[in-house]
């Protein structure tokens, strides 16, 4: 299988479209037409993880976040991002990445967030349509920055936190008071999530979870809503495994592997 028929699939779930304008989701380096001999899942492109890869036989890196964000004027050795695109060339890896486009699918990160803490009836909190072309055919998708769900029934706030912690493995989940009353309603927006706040207000949540949130945020909002603030690379962490059930879908037979390197470049005492 030739690695632009992975990155088709990839595309098929989470259209290039879908994804903010302020974003560089898509072919990051590299050429599709090769044969692929492997891909490795991640959400961060790291030197490291580019030697994971070489020493895998792996061609394919797919990344939740993009290597270039932003345009480089020069590549030498002058950062890591200079160094892991010199590095991905001189070694013929492809790197492809989906970053807000599979935020805001359906069955998407979000998703994955809310099937790993059980919820059910999830759906996007804001969806709007956006056209895809797909070569000469044109289609419709929506398309959402976050999503709400129902836990099955209703759960004491600090025990809700307690579980997400667990499940997340999050060294230190920030919060603010504990709601006096049971968790149900929940809305989701992992990573830079915060500008849903007032969203999953409106929305009538009892409890809002993302990665990140600005101090200021916290206030003026307790025993209205249950905020939890996860980290960002603790809320997408499992953004893995849409990569692996999407690739292993369409090409069962290609070597298909999860990082095994913590790339998250945050610390706690």
């Amino acid at each position: 299988m030739k690695i632009k028929e992975v990155v088709f699939a990839l595309e098929r779930f989470a259209p290039l479209p879908l994804q903010e304008d302020y974003d560089n989701a898509g072919l990051q380096i590299g050429l599709t037409e090769a044969e692929a001999s492997g891909a490795l899942l991640c959400l961060d492109v790291t030197e490291e993880v580019i030697d994971e890869a070489i020493s895998l036989g792996c061609n394919l890196i797919v990344s939740h976040h993009p290597l270039l964000f932003h345009g480089l004027k020069c590549v030498s050795d002058a950062d890591y991002v200079q160094r892991c695109v010199r590095k991905a060339i001189q070694n013929d890896i492809v790197i492809y990445s989906a970053h807000t486009n599979i935020d805001n699918a359906e069955d998407g990160v979000n998703f994955k967030i809310a099937e790993k803490i059980e919820l059910e009836e999830v759906r996007l909190l804001l969806p709007h349509p956006v056209k895809v072309k797909e070569g000469a055919h044109e289609y419709t998708v929506m398309a959402g920055s976050g999503v709400t769900g129902m836990l099955p029934v209703p759960e004491d706030a600090l025990e809700f936190l307690q579980r997400v912690k667990s499940v997340f493995h999050i060294e230190c989940l920030m919060h603010n008071e504990l709601l006096q009353r049971p968790v149900q309603k929940v809305v989701i927006c992992g990573g830079a999530g915060d500008f849903l706040l007032g969203e999953a207000l409106k929305a009538g949540a009892d409890a809002f979870l993302t990665g990140e949130m600005h101090y200021h945020q916290y206030f003026g909002h307790d025993q209205e809503i249950q905020i939890g603030v996860m980290g960002h690379y603790q809320s997408e962490q499992y953004t893995k495994e849409i990569f692996y059930s999407i690739i292993c879908e369409v090409c069962p037979e290609l070597p298909v592997y999860m990082t095994a390197i913590d790339t998250n470049p945050i610390n706690y005492l």
